[in-house]
């Protein structure tokens, strides 16, 4: 399968590239800074310059062109509100755009918890943060393809166990980045699995085995 990869270099990006590449995939991953094209390349990756704060819809076009499917886990990380506006909210929305002109239908988008944040006081940026997430997933979900937006809980900067909770409405909790990766790749070998929501957190289920009951 012909993977991109945005947000390739980030912490669930960067476990999740090896991961496909070792699998057999032909991977490509968006990265924004020259020196982190070596890395992708160290990697087994395709390195594709571009810079989701500028890129318009010929530039998803181009990138998505020929793939098989797209995974999509970048995130502003609180850089501020115009980021969030443009990375959580309009990328995902332009990228579903570029994907549909180019008859590219598989997507999996790493979106938040519904719950983020809910048991503290949160700030006016983190709100906004959540209402982007929101915005993109609405677009997702009406967009034809054949998605799955999975929702992890608190991203914890660990390898992990291999072992999760994985449902469509889960109680809140931590996950490990790298068990985040393991469920993107499990996802891409489970072809039924699509039009689903699948909130995730650490657990002791095996990442395949909790997919596979999203079965019907």
């Amino acid at each position: 399968m012909k993977v991109l990869v945005i947000g390739a270099t980030g912490g669930v990006g960067s476990r999740l590239v090896p991961m496909l590449v070792e699998s057999g995939h032909e991977v490509h991953g968006l990265h924004r800074h020259p020196e982190q094209a070596k890395a992708l390349q160290r990697q087994g990756a395709t390195p594709h310059a571009g810079d989701l704060m500028e890129m318009q819809v010929a530039d998803y076009r181009a990138a998505v062109r020929g793939m098989d499917a797209v995974v999509f886990s970048a995130g502003a990380g609180g850089a501020g509100e115009a980021q969030a506006s443009r990375i959580d909210g309009d990328a995902p929305e332009v990228m579903v755009q570029a994907m549909q002109a180019e008859g590219v239908g598989r997507l999996v988008v790493v979106s938040v918890f519904p719950e983020a944040g809910r048991a503290r006081q949160v700030s006016d940026t983190f709100e906004h943060y959540m209402a982007c997430k929101k915005r993109a997933d609405v677009a997702v979900a009406r967009s034809g393809l054949d998605w799955v937006i999975l929702r992890p809980g608190t991203l914890i900067s660990e390898d992990g166990d291999g072992a999760v909770t994985a449902a469509r409405v889960a109680p809140y909790g931590d996950v490990a980045r790298g068990d985040v990766a393991a469920a993107i790749a499990a996802v891409l070998e489970r072809p039924w699995l699509r039009w689903e929501a699948v909130e995730l957190t650490d657990g002791d289920v095996p990442v395949g085995d909790a997919l596979d009951t999203f079965r019907r």
